[in-house]
């Protein structure tokens, strides 16, 4: 099925994982799935991190057995820099062979050379060319507080819509931590004519350095009712779960009583806290 489908029967809520780092250890993210499966998830995507060709390999091998092997849509990940057409026409063929009907279709990181090699140097790009000759679902990333690399907000808005132009069916956000920022962007999304499905992204914090290294990536914005949580809990690993688990419920709670689209949820391989927020998230939602 097409993700983009579930989003004309409910709130969406999905989930994503990602390929274990070491080589040949692709076979300990089953033990996460088959706990993630307990949690109804309506789909999960399979990121596409460092590692060239043997890492692809185990983000197809992932997103098929997520489809065929838990009976869960699958989403896989497929960055363009670096690839050629060739390359891609490969990689979906892959996906359509393992059943896979669905794509996240990103630029990626600029090499730390800022050289880009391959046919493609912007999502559009590849969500077009994908178009053009699959049936895919494709489904484009966008960014509440803008993209690092737009000088504004509105130069920002305005490369999503041409995303979308250029086919994307559907669209998962980045990770923000201010629930405002993501009702003033589906605001300007409106305003743009972007109307397709929005998800707003949401990672869970459990620890200091994880968010540290989060700022430096990504340039979200850090609410003062957050910076007092990891102020307040730093030295305490437990508790700082258990609040980070509390605030990314209150986030996803929040933004359901809105009207969200759906939530995606970066679960970092971890089913405890996907759990915990899921059965917070629930308890509150049923009532």
């Amino acid at each position: 099925m097409k993700t983009t489908e579930i989003f004309k029967k409910h709130t969406v809520l999905s989930f994503e994982v990602f390929p274990p780092k070491r080589t040949g250890a692709v076979d300990t993210i089953y033990s996460t799935l088959e706990e993630l499966q307990k949690l109804h998830p309506d789909f999960i995507s399979v990121t596409y991190g460092a590692g060239g060709n043997e890492n692809c390999k185990a983000t197809l091998e992932i997103a098929a057995a997520v489809k065929n092997n838990y009976h869960i849509e699958s989403v896989a990940h497929l960055p363009c820099i670096g690839l050629s057409k060739e390359d891609v026409l490969s990689q979906i063929r892959h996906f359509k062979e393992a059943g896979i009907e669905n794509i996240l279709a990103l630029r990626g990181d600029i090499p730390k050379d800022g050289e880009m090699s391959g046919d493609f140097r912007y999502a559009g790009e590849l969500i077009a060319f994908i178009r053009e000759r699959c049936s895919f679902n494709v489904i484009a990333a966008c960014y509440p507080e803008g993209h690092t690399e737009s000088e504004t907000i509105a130069a920002d808005i305005r490369n999503l819509k041409t995303k979308v132009d250029a086919g994307a069916d559907q669209l998962i956000t980045q990770l923000f931590f201010d629930n405002d920022y993501f009702y003033r962007f589906r605001e300007r999304c409106s305003l743009a004519g972007i109307h397709v499905p929005i998800q707003a992204g949401i990672m869970p914090v459990v620890n200091k350095k994880q968010i540290e290294r989060m700022v430096s990536l990504c340039g979200v914005h850090l609410p003062r009712k957050f910076t007092a949580m990891m102020e307040r809990y730093e030295h305490n690993p437990e508790a700082m779960r258990d609040a980070g688990i509390a605030y990314a419920a209150d986030q996803i709670i929040d933004l359901t009583a809105q009207g969200v689209d759906g939530i995606h949820l970066y679960t970092m391989n971890n089913p405890y806290i996907a759990a915990k927020i899921y059965e917070a998230v629930h308890r509150v939602l049923a009532a």
